[in-house]
């Protein structure tokens, strides 16, 4: 297994300092009796909440089974998936093959519809569980599991009636959702469709590489040229598209993007494109304290509109060392550092941000593949 720095260290942080504050951040999420957000529901099953919205989401439910792959945990990881499988997985219908993507703390189905973010890193926390505890029967055969979301994200045009594919096949990008033709510039994984090719089914393991390849393409086109910001949700041609009543780009989705960078980066090294995209980000953000964040325009135009997630701003911010050329790249180790986990209502997606970047900073974050 490959070996990867603590970045810390340039900071002056032991990689045994590093390694119990990841293990604390852990039993943090998953166990602290006021302060987790993950619970158990059946005696099988349990699932990450959304804790500013009380749902559980396909995208927070992926996230704790890679928590789970990368700690060791496979209790958890098999509780996360098997209440997926039961609560969130469509047996029928134009998404039959992909999942709900918001149902309530019972399983009940808030919405019926799938988030493409949620199935890739499905596959890609079933394929590392393969690679670290082996294949089971059923749901818990993780590779086959794997391989069937793939093949229904690129074929489910072909596969189910009134289907749609949750990647546009004319410039492998992935979509916000399936019927949509445009992108959320954050679901870009390049990192992850490098591993797709190497373990999907055999005939789609050009369409992966390709996708690897167009989505660093697309991050690089879609950020700003001076700030580096990403748009939450962007047209195939780069450009911000505003939703959801916003009238501001740069968002919570969208910090979501330099943390995509840095991983990219530690895995499968430096891509000079992106590595500029979060050193001009390092640089935009050196003079603006944590409690003065804010949504922004992509040029840095401030909205009055505060940040939901400053914590999270934060980590992205520190994981962006990683790859960053900036001056200021060591400064937002320390003040990552010298950060606790966000706690309060909304401390469950500025915490699962939290955690992915301190294990990648601390050398945990591995690819079990």
């Amino acid at each position: 297994m490959q070996q990867y720095p603590n970045f810390f260290a340039r900071i002056g942080v032991s990689d045994a300092e590093a390694r119990a504050r990841v293990e604390a951040c852990f039993n943090t999420i998953f166990f602290d009796p006021k302060e987790k957000f993950y619970h158990d529901v059946d005696q099988d099953s349990g699932c990450m909440e959304d804790t500013g919205n009380i749902d559980a989401r396909t995208e927070g439910m992926s996230y704790g089974m890679m928590m789970a792959v990368q700690m060791d945990r496979k209790d958890l990881f098999d509780k996360l998936w098997c209440f997926a499988m039961r609560y969130m997985h469509h047996e029928s219908g134009k998404y039959q093959g992909y999942f709900a993507w918001s149902v309530q703390l019972d399983g009940k189905h808030n919405a019926e519809g799938p988030a493409p973010d949620g199935e890739e890193y499905f596959a890609m926390a079933l394929f590392m569980a393969a690679s670290r505890w082996g294949d089971g029967e059923g749901i818990y055969n993780y590779t086959e599991q794997a391989r069937d979301i793939l093949r229904h994200c690129v074929h489910q045009h072909e596969m189910v009636e009134g289907g749609h594919p949750m990647w546009e096949a004319s410039n492998h990008y992935i979509k916000f959702v399936p019927e949509t033709p445009y992108s959320d510039p954050s679901y870009h994984l390049p990192h992850f469709y490098e591993l797709f090719a190497q373990h999907a089914d055999e005939g789609d393991r050009a369409f992966w590489q390709e996708a690897a390849k167009a989505s660093r393409e697309y991050i690089i086109l879609s950020a700003h040229p001076v700030t580096g910001m990403s748009p939450e949700y962007a047209e195939y041609d780069g450009t911000p598209r505003l939703m959801f009543k916003k009238n501001y780009a740069y968002y919570s989705d969208a910090y979501r993007v330099a943390m995509n960078i840095a991983l990219d980066n530690l895995w499968f090294g430096r891509n000079e494109g992106m590595s500029q995209v979060v050193t001009r980000l390092q640089d935009f953000f050196a003079d603006i304290p944590e409690n003065d964040y804010a949504a922004y325009d992509l040029d840095g135009t401030a909205h009055d509109e505060p940040a939901m997630h400053p914590v999270a701003i934060t980590a992205v911010l520190a994981a962006a060392s990683i790859a960053s050329d900036s001056q200021y790249a060591d400064e937002y180790l320390r003040r990552f550092w010298q950060t606790p986990l966000r706690k309060g209502k909304r401390r469950y997606y500025d915490n699962c941000l939290y955690f992915f970047c301190l294990m990648m900073l601390s050398g945990v974050y591995q690819k079990h593949c």
